[in-house]
């Protein structure tokens, strides 16, 4: 009898455990709306297939029961139809290129006691790369899904950077703030 409370204990604290670290994971979409879409606005390289590896990343958080939020900024148009908020999810409005600033986002976080950050979305050199360092700047743990996020071909001086070039050189330099995955990588983890 001894024998199966301690195995009954040990199952339980076990448990409770794997559910808190567990709960204390939240994912962060970032700028996913349909200004990025448009030919004639600000279409990026590769968004809608960024825009489906976000999506598997969210049906895992939605199966899991995680704290999921959408960041949209103001004037980007709606949330993309793949990625499109459900009830109970948050939805942050910002106006500014972090999504820290201005905004409920550390609040929100905090009060859910959440310790580790999922980020992915549009675009990498921008929103993302701002919010990830805000955030292991405040204290999380960040992850950056880098085949969840897009960006485009940006021009200085007469020079042009590919978004590829772009988006792996702002990879690059998050590594210092984040660990950067695949979405394979993080769902096999």
């Amino acid at each position: 009898m001894r024998i199966l409370i301690l195995l009954f204990t040990m199952l339980v604290i076990t448990t409770s455990i794997a559910f808190s670290q567990t709960e204390k994971k939240a994912l962060i979409l970032i700028d996913i709306q349909e200004f990025y879409f448009n030919e004639e606005k600000m279409p990026l390289v590769g968004n809608l297939e960024a825009t489906e590896t976000a999506l598997k990343i969210l049906e895992y958080f939605r199966e899991n029961n995680l704290l999921i939020i959408h960041v949209r900024h103001k004037g980007g148009g709606e949330i993309h139809e793949l990625v499109k908020p459900v009830y109970g999810e948050i939805i942050i409005e910002k106006t500014q290129v972090n999504a820290f600033r201005e905004t409920d986002l550390l609040k929100i976080l905090k009060e859910n006691m959440i310790e580790n950050l999922v980020l992915l979305g549009m675009q990498t050199q921008m929103c993302l790369e701002a919010a990830t360092r805000a955030g292991a700047d405040y204290g999380f743990n960040c992850i950056v899904i880098h085949d969840a996020c897009a960006t485009r071909d940006l021009e200085f001086n007469g020079h042009i950077t590919s978004a590829l070039d772009v988006h792996y050189s702002t990879l690059n330099t998050l590594k210092s703030y984040a660990k950067i995955l695949s979405a394979d990588e993080f769902l096999n983890q």
